[in-house]
């Protein structure tokens, strides 16, 4: 199962990249904590923005216990600042 993850602002710098795709193993249910403990282990800068990061599924906010199905897009984002 494949899905495409896109980042924003400085969580793109922690990442190298503004967008990856990631290739999940098949047989088993995947949610988007699970895609986010593996992101995690893959960039460990990313952990110290677990529980502040905005997640949205193909453009729309979720849960972290939302299913994930292949060829979904999932945006990562930090916290939203006003000013």
């Amino acid at each position: 199962m494949k899905i495409r993850i896109l980042f924003f602002s400085v969580l793109q710098d922690i990442v190298g990249a503004g967008e990856i795709e990631e290739e999940l193993p098949l047989g088993q249910t995947w949610k988007v904590s699970d895609l986010l403990e593996r992101l995690y282990v893959k960039y460990d800068g990313l952990r110290i923005w677990d529980g502040k990061i905005l997640v949205a599924l193909d453009m729309e906010y979720v849960d972290r216990d939302e299913k994930l199905a292949d060829g979904q897009e999932l945006a990562i984002m930090p916290p939203v600042q006003g000013g």
